[in-house]
């Protein structure tokens, strides 16, 4: 039997009270002291103070990116370019680049929806999306 002072594990003893535990809860209580002690070293070396649940805004500014004018307009940019290279494909293959793609359906769907083979799907979706890259290499 171990003689531990209940005051350096609970934070709510605010006078020392003595208690005779067994050893390996002694043990287990010493353990989890010193997780906690490099826990804190952890978060005060790696400079994490700040709780993302405390209703401080942090976690709102740290989620949500606000995107400058620049940004807006590079996207806006880079989606007419991808859209003109969807465009420029066969009907039927960019009907399936935009289902596979764009929807995120598999090969299988596509293919049973269609009545055609999944291989067949395949490889137009393949050869639509190397079209795309040659259509944006050379109009980039």
């Amino acid at each position: 039997m171990t003689t531990i002072n209940l005051k350096d594990f609970y934070s709510w003893y605010t006078t020392n009270e003595y208690i005779e535990v067994p050893d390996e809860v002694a043990e287990e209580l010493k353990a989890d002291k010193r997780y906690e002690a490099a826990y804190s070293s952890r978060v005060r070396y790696h400079k994490a103070y700040y709780s993302l649940d405390c209703d401080d805004g942090i976690e709102y500014s740290a989620c949500l990116h606000e995107p400058s004018p620049q940004e807006l307009l590079e996207r806006k940019e880079r989606f007419f370019h991808l859209w003109n290279a969807l465009n420029s494909l066969p009907e039927i293959q960019g009907r399936r680049v935009d289902a596979h793609l764009i929807l995120g359906k598999t090969y299988r769907e596509i293919g049973h929806e269609e009545g055609v083979d999944k291989s067949a799907v395949r490889r137009s979706v393949l050869c639509g999306i190397e079209a795309m890259k040659k259509y944006l290499r050379k109009n980039l």
